[in-house]
C-alpha cells in the first residue's frame, strides 16, 4: 500500500482553486500571518486535511492533530501551550461528530486564541456547528476535485511509484473516484500488480450507489426542487435515494421543515405543522419505519400550494434594516403608552400608526390560504372607510 501524495507547500497542492487565488482569504492570511480560526467543509479526499498541513509549515507554527471520533477533551487541554510566542494549529476532523458540550469547551481556547482551531467536516457548518463556534471562525467550502485534477494527481503518483497503466485504466480510476483523491490512490495502491481495465473493474465496479458528497448536496438538492416543483415521483425517487444511500431521516426531515416555511408558507400553513411532527416522530423512530413518515411528509409537501412570501418579506425588511437608518418607534406604541388603542376595543381593528415610515415588505400572493389571508386584511383595514 501507498499513500497519497501530500503536497508539501500550496505550490503543489492540487485543486480548490477558488479558495487559493492572489486574493482569496487564505492567501492573504499566509501573507499577512495573521491565521484565524477556520472550518472547512466538503467531501471527502478533496485536500481538508493537507491544506491545514500546509498552512501550519507556511507560518511554522506547530500541527496538532485530532479526529472527532476519539477526542478526549483532557487531551486536548494537555497539546495547548499558554506560551503567547508559540503558536500552534489544532486540527479536529471529523468536526461534526463533536456534540454541543465538546464543542463549548473549545470556546474559551478560541476566544483567546491560546490556538488556532482549524475543523473538518463533509458536513455542512450550519448544522454541524453551534452558532458559537460558527461566529469565531471563517467557513470555507471545499469542491469534489475535478476530472483534471484527479488525472495530475494521478499521474504524479504513477511517477513515483514508477507504474504501468493504459489509458482506458486511467479514465476508470479517474471516473470511479467522484472527486475523491483518496479513494482514487487507494485503488491504485491495492492494484498496482494489475492495473488492467478487466482487474480494476471486478476490484471497484461503478455501482448505482451514492458518494458522501452526492448524498449531502446533490441528493439533498435534487430531493427539495423537486417538490418545489411539485413533482411528486421525482420527489420520492430522491427520497429514496437519500434513505438508500444511509443519509440519516433527522437530516432529512430538518430540510423539509425549512421547505416548509420557505417554499409553502402561509400558502398552506399546515405543511409547516406535519414537517415538524415528521422531524419530532424520525428522531423517536428511526428506520426502517422512518421512511414511512418521510414518505408521508415528502407527498403533502409536494401537493401543497406553493409560496414563498416569507422568505421574501425577512430577506427584504433585514435588507432594509441593514442598509438604512433605524426607524424610531411611534409613541402610541411604545411600552405603557397611554395612547395607545387597543384593536379589541374596536371590534378587532383600528387604524393607528405602527411603524415610523410606511414601507411594504411583504408582497402577499394570491395562492391558496394565502389568498384568504390577504382578503381578511384588506377587508378589516377596509371595514372603517
Amino acid at each position: 500500500m501507498f499513500a497519497l501524495n501530500r503536497p508539501s507547500n500550496l505550490n503543489e497542492f492540487i485543486g480548490q482553486r477558488h479558495l487559493l487565488g492572489a486574493n482569496a482569504p487564505i492567501v492573504k492570511m499566509i501573507e499577512n500571518n495573521t491565521l484565524i480560526h477556520m472550518f472547512f467543509f466538503g467531501p471527502p479526499g478533496c485536500g481538508k486535511t493537507s491544506l491545514a498541513r500546509i498552512l501550519s509549515k507556511e507560518l511554522g507554527v506547530s500541527f496538532i492533530e485530532f479526529n472527532a471520533t476519539s477526542l478526549k477533551i483532557e487531551d486536548l487541554r494537555k497539546s495547548i501551550t499558554k506560551d503567547s510566542l508559540l503558536k500552534q494549529i489544532i486540527f479536529i476532523d471529523e468536526f461534526h461528530r463533536l456534540n454541543k458540550a465538546q464543542q463549548e469547551v473549545l470556546l474559551p481556547f478560541m476566544e483567546n486564541f491560546d490556538a488556532i482551531f482549524i475543523g473538518a467536516s463533509t458536513q455542512n457548518p450550519y448544522f454541524a456547528l453551534t452558532g458559537a463556534i460558527r461566529s469565531r471562525s471563517m467557513i470555507f467550502e471545499f469542491y469534489p476535485l475535478s476530472k483534471d485534477e484527479l488525472k495530475e494527481i494521478l499521474e504524479l503518483n504513477i511517477r513515483k511509484y514508477e507504474l504501468h497503466i493504459d489509458k482506458e485504466a486511467k479514465d476508470y480510476i479517474i471516473s470511479s473516484s467522484n472527486g475523491d483523491a483518496r479513494a482514487m490512490l487507494n485503488l491504485l495502491s491495492i492494484s498496482r500488480d494489475n492495473l488492467s481495465l478487466e482487474s480494476l473493474k471486478k476490484i471497484k465496479p461503478i455501482s448505482e450507489g451514492v458518494s458522501e458528497e452526492s448524498v449531502h448536496y446533490d441528493l439533498i438538492s435534487a430531493l427539495i426542487k423537486s417538490i418545489r416543483g411539485s413533482d411528486e415521483n421525482a420527489s420520492i425517487y430522491y427520497l429514496a435515494r437519500l434513505i438508500n444511500a444511509g443519509e440519516s431521516a433527522e437530516f432529512i426531515a430538518r430540510r423539509l421543515v425549512i421547505l416548509a416555511s420557505e417554499d409553502i408558507g402561509n400558502a398552506n400553513p399546515n405543511a409547516l405543522n406535519i414537517a415538524t411532527s415528521t422531524m419530532q416522530s424520525v428522531s423517536k423512530i428511526g428506520y426502517p419505519e422512518s421512511r414511512i413518515i418521510l414518505s408521508q411528509c415528502v407527498l403533502y409537501l409536494v401537493a401543497s400550494p406553493k409560496s414563498n412570501t416569507a422568505y421574501k418579506a425577512i430577506n427584504k425588511a433585514i435588507e432594509y434594516v441593514e442598509k438604512n437608518k433605524t426607524m424610531r418607534v411611534p409613541e402610541n406604541i411604545k411600552h405603557f403608552n397611554k395612547n395607545y388603542k387597543y384593536p379589541h376595543d374596536f371590534g378587532g381593528f383600528v387604524k393607528q400608526k405602527y411603524l415610523e415610515e410606511e414601507y411594504n415588505f411583504v408582497q402577499w400572493s394570491n395562492i391558496g390560504f394565502e389568498k384568504t389571508l390577504q382578503e381578511w386584511l384588506e377587508k378589516i383595514k377596509n371595514i372603517n372607510k
